[in-house]
């Protein structure tokens, strides 16, 4: 199954899923091959959970890339309201079209209200944007960072999850033709209701271990030492069994390995991990607490451990 000849296609497999993913750069488990497989096959949205950090946003990113599809991203923050995720109306063309068919003399209000509440003055937003039709085909729309909202939104997110529609009250229900692709992503700050979780399947994203881990980085970073690209694997793999308040993701691994190739490092040494805790660690006091001592014995694991791996 090439690229060219399967773009825009869904996968047919499992093993097609992880290959459509990975030629975008992303180094899918077979769990998550499966469940994204699955989401693409039945037609269900997908809910990522896990840390910030662990790729699940880069999901919807190398979908939409890999099958040519348009990303449509919702990026959730609290306060969130119908407005700015679904639709508005052009207020300021709105209070025009009135003036201007007043001055026209124009004194039926039925027919002003039906041009002013016509489609020509709808604002989409990406909600509303997902469910339109694109000549591409159904885009893939990225809900990012659910928890972040509230449960009136997710109340409302029932109806597109469901019925792939949303109501306009002054216009009626608008249904997409055919249904977007949709991911949720959420970092868990809270727990999201469960007839949101009903409606989706799930998967958590985890960690990775050191294995795909390493090959993350060597997915990204090609052109990084091997020998530098072992020890820093092994190094962040340790850093997170530490006591630590945020723990780095793989998106601190890719930020802090870039870094040291930049600083044209071969290989770790405790006073070069000192000077770039920042790009890995992104609270002072798990800075403070990565002291001296305690990177001289994380890089002597990693060593340990990069050997062992050979």
């Amino acid at each position: 199954m090439t690229a060219d000849a399967t773009r825009g296609a869904l996968p047919g497999s499992i093993d097609d899923t992880g290959r459509l993913l990975a030629g975008q750069g992303y180094v899918a488990d077979r769990a998550l091959s499966t469940v994204v497989f699955l989401a693409l096959r039945m037609g269900r949205p997908l809910l990522l959970e896990g840390e910030a950090g662990v790729g699940k946003t880069e999901v919807a990113k190398a979908l939409a890339a890999a099958l040519g599809r348009r990303l449509i991203r919702l990026q959730c923050y609290e306060g969130l309201d119908l407005a700015a995720a679904v639709y508005e109306w052009n207020h300021a063309a709105q209070m025009i079209a009135i003036r201007l068919a007043e001055a026209a003399g124009e004194s039926d209000k039925g027919a002003i209200a039906a041009d002013i509440f016509s489609d020509r003055y709808l604002l989409r937003r990406p909600l509303l944007e997902a469910l339109e039709p694109h000549t591409e085909g159904p885009p893939v729309l990225l809900v990012d960072e659910l928890d972040r909202t509230d449960e009136a939104f997710e109340a409302f997110l029932l109806e597109v999850l469901s019925d792939h529609q949303v109501t306009i009250p002054e216009l009626g229900t608008i249904k997409a033709a055919a249904p977007p692709i949709v991911l949720l992503t959420s970092n868990r700050t809270r727990e999201i209701h469960d007839a949101l979780k009903r409606r989706c399947l799930y998967h958590w994203v985890d960690y990775p271990d050191a294995t795909r881990e390493m090959a993350i980085l060597r997915t990204r970073l090609p052109d990084a030492p091997a020998r530098l690209s072992a020890e820093v694997v092994a190094f962040v793999q340790a850093l997170r069994k530490e006591d630590l308040f945020k723990v780095p993701g793989v998106a601190e691994t890719l930020d802090w390995a870039s870094a040291l190739v930049e600083l044209n490092a071969v290989s770790l040494d405790p006073g070069l991990v000192g000077d770039t805790l920042g790009v890995l660690l992104k609270y002072q006091d798990d800075i403070a607490r990565t002291d001296a001592p305690r990177i001289e014995r994380l890089i002597e694991e990693a060593r340990q451990a990069s050997r062992a791996a050979e």
